[in-house]
């Protein structure tokens, strides 16, 4: 498979998987797509999925990398990677979430992390070094630490926004320690996203220091967020019947969501999408308008969500072959306040006993709000936003043991400034 960029529409130049991966976004700035969509035999992927999410994934993993690595290795790759459940849960009354926080920093972005922590080793060669640059709004840095720890001859920067990420959270990026390098920006997360898409644009310093990122800008990390999509389809069609559900997903820099897209391009009999977001709406803004506004994000209780100019955007519309009219049919979108999170969070509880994070709830309400026969995702535990959950419902969660660790560890992080400057010092030092 080769890849090309989303700003090549003309597709005059194509990368090898490790170049496309080892570079994160592609010398013009644009994102890397596969040159071509293999096609899922759907007989197959049903048969399969009654061994488990695993063999789905290696399945999908061996039709968009056939010829990377060896099947064998690929094989081990995903199943070391993805040894937890993605459960698609009816919590009541026809209402039906896929689980995506069973994984080891207890949200989706799991899935796609170790995954890339895992191919990433392969690809590398020797005793080649490389360094991770990524900036997080909440779950990307803990999931990409978590992947990546210990994984000799890469380290791993994560930019997050200094105040703007819960306790939790932050603790699961700056307690880890050897490989990993936490730095808390003073700005927001857009700032974190400009510094790194500054970086990589930065030709002299990419000359001599060998970066890439692992949020869903690279294609390592957005590629097997697809395959749950494809897991969850089956369960859904083995247990409701109904073989065209449409799938929510609450959605920030949109990498989750255009995966899913991926696979439907992929033969995933998925009738359509729904963009959930909060109040950074720039997305539904544009489904309902056809008006394109990035803009400065703004803080909320479902921050990893808290993104105003969401990279992704550019892999939607190629996904689409630019024809902005199908793309508003297929997908609507929707957005809500602080509020109506914390009304859906509250009616969840006393509906069906079931506590939701604030993201997930984003997903709810856009469930309800189109009625849709389809589930939505459910992005990260609650207990990672024990502060929001004990303001609304008047308990706190329990933690699970695999959050409860970091609780007494101490947080070691760098406190820098949102300038390209100052990062490209920390990665020199840290390369010495």
């Amino acid at each position: 498979m080769r890849y090309y960029s989303t700003r090549d529409r003309e597709k005059t130049r194509f990368y090898s998987l490790r170049e496309a991966a080892f570079m994160g976004l592609a010398p013009d700035g644009g994102l890397f797509m596969p040159e071509s969509i293999p096609q899922i035999d759907v007989d197959k992927l049903l048969k399969l999925s009654d061994g488990g999410f695993i063999p789905v994934a290696q399945y999908v993993a061996g039709l968009l990398f056939a010829g990377e690595v060896e099947k064998e290795k690929l094989d081990a790759a995903v199943a070391d990677a993805l040894n937890f459940q993605v459960p698609l849960v009816e919590i009541g009354s026809g209402v039906y979430t896929l689980e995506l926080f069973h994984g080891p920093t207890f949200a989706f972005k799991d899935v796609g992390a170790r995954f890339m922590g895992r191919m990433m080793s392969l690809l590398r060669e020797g005793d080649e070094r490389l360094t991770i640059l990524t900036a997080t709004s909440g779950d990307t840095g803990s999931a990409v630490a978590g992947g990546f720890y210990g994984v000799e001859g890469i380290d791993v920067v994560v930019l997050y926004p200094e105040g703007k990420v819960s306790d939790l959270q932050e603790r699961q990026m700056t307690t880890l320690g050897e490989n990993i390098h936490p730095l808390r920006v003073r700005g927001d997360f857009d700032d974190c996203q400009r510094v790194v898409k500054e970086i990589f644009a930065h030709d002299e310093f990419r000359g001599s220091y060998n970066v890439t990122s692992a949020n869903s800008i690279n294609i390592l990390r957005w590629l097997p967020q697809s395959f749950y999509y494809f897991y969850a389809w089956c369960v859904w069609y083995k247990n409701v019947g109904v073989k065209k559900p449409v799938v929510v997903t609450p959605s920030g820099n949109y990498g989750n969501i255009a995966s899913g897209m991926l696979a439907r391009r992929m033969g995933l009999p998925i009738s359509g999408f729904v963009a959930a977001s909060n109040a950074n709406d720039v997305i539904p803004h544009y489904l309902s308008t056809g008006e394109y506004l990035p803009r400065h994000s703004q803080q909320t209780i479902a921050n990893a969500m808290d993104v105003g100019s969401p990279s992704n955007y550019e892999r939607i519309l190629d996904l689409y072959d630019y024809d902005e009219a199908l793309l508003r049919d297929d997908v609507k979108g929707y957005s809500c306040s602080d509020e109506q999170i914390k009304d859906a969070i509250r009616e969840i509880y006393s509906m069906y006993d079931y506590v939701s994070d604030p993201h997930s709830a984003v997903g709810y309400l856009a469930t309800k709000e189109y009625e849709v026969s389809g589930f939505y995702l459910s992005t990260a535990h609650c207990a990672k936003f024990s502060d929001v959950i004990n303001d609304v419902l008047g308990f706190e969660p329990e933690i699970p043991a695999g959050l409860a660790k970091f609780l007494d560890r101490e947080k070691v992080f760098t406190p820098i400034d949102a300038t390209r400057d100052a990062v490209e010092d920390f990665v020199k030092k840290i390369n010495v």
